[in-house]
């Protein structure tokens, strides 16, 4: 809808207004000044004008400001609009098309048992990016409605880290050995749904734009003070740029061109990830993945470590875990998914 140069005509504006109302400050100033020196019988009316008219201005010049930062907010508001836009029509696009294909096939010509499972599987594949898009888009909406939450309770962090790993691997058709957990039992006080969907977008992300021939993510989690736990997702990416790190955050922002995208994705992920992580307590941040490059999302939550049994609370099934995945073990301290 807003090409890059529409951005011009409201800051041009802006700055144009600016200055003709600076402009206009310095001589209603200087007018005043002289009849003053001039004319000394009339010195309080000089002042009183000074001062009323000085104060206008100002107040000129302050609304002029805000307009221009409120218009460059709202124009860069209707680009992301724009591109969520795009990128929630292709996603939409792309697998209904290929179900269409696949069922005028099936119902149009014999197909063999073979082809017939092939067709399956990728149908299967195609209803389950439908399913996440609209998962994201039920989350973001969720988030915008209910400010509140459902009720906090003991979780198992390290669970959850295991299980959103699994379910991505599985989702992505990933070995379990891209996935390497480094984590130790611990317990966050919240929902446990929030969790959940907090660090499926971070391992979905960091899987997804890892390296493409030799994927490696690193997922773990470590105590940080009494009453604090950090996990860290690591991926050996292309990393992101310094300057945009904040902006990665924001709702309807993906980095480039829609159109010119290989990777799927609303721009929605890492804003319900900073959301949620708000709601909690806690904090996220993005820095560098070290000499392998890549991003390292690091979020602190408000939670502590657990050495017996008896601090463990009872496990209880992932309402969002669609797969009948193994129980986690209670350690996975320095192994990868796929060791037993």
């Amino acid at each position: 809808m807003f090409e890059g140069r529409s951005l011009r005509l409201p800051i041009i504006l802006g700055v144009v207004m600016l200055v003709a109302l600076v402009a206009i400050t310095v001589g209603w100033v200087l007018l005043n000044v002289f009849g003053l020196l001039s004319d000394t019988s009339r010195a309080g009316i000089y002042i009183g004008l000074l001062g009323i008219g000085s104060t206008f201005l100002a107040l000129a010049i302050v609304g002029t400001a805000l307009y221009m930062t409120l218009t460059i907010k709202a124009v860069n508001l209707s680009r992301r609009q724009s591109n969520f836009i795009d990128s929630v029509t292709h996603e939409l696009k792309s697998p209904i098309a290929s179900l269409k294909l696949y069922l005028q096939t099936l119902n149009r010509r014999h197909v063999s048992p073979g082809e017939q499972e092939s067709f399956l599987k990728a149908m299967l594949e195609d209803v389950e990016r439908l399913d996440q898009l609209i998962n994201h888009l039920l989350d973001a909406a969720r988030l915008e409605k209910d400010r509140v939450g459902p009720p906090p309770e003991d979780v198992r962090l390290d669970e959850v880290l295991q299980r959103c790993a699994e379910g991505v691997c599985t989702r992505q058709h990933r070995p379990l050995e891209t996935i390497r957990l480094d984590v130790v039992p611990a317990v966050v006080c919240a929902a446990r749904v929030d969790l959940e969907v907090i660090f499926r977008n971070l391992i979905d992300n960091a899987v997804k734009y890892a390296d493409e021939e030799h994927p490696r993510v690193e997922v773990s989690l470590a105590a940080e003070g009494a009453s604090q736990v950090v996990v860290r997702v690591a991926d050996n990416g292309r990393g992101i740029p310094f300057a945009l790190r904040r902006r990665i955050f924001g709702r309807f922002v993906r980095l480039g061109s829609e159109l010119e995208r290989s990777k799927p994705g609303t721009g929605l992920g890492l804003y319900i990830v900073r959301t949620l992580v708000g709601r909690l307590g806690g904090k996220v941040r993005i820095g560098e993945s070290g000499r392998a490059g890549g991003a390292t999302f690091e979020v602190q939550l408000p939670g502590r470590l657990i050495s017996t049994a008896s601090d463990q609370p009872p496990a209880a099934p992932f309402p969002h875990d669609r797969r009948d995945l193994a129980e986690a073990p209670s350690s996975f301290r320095g192994s990868s998914l796929g060791t037993p």
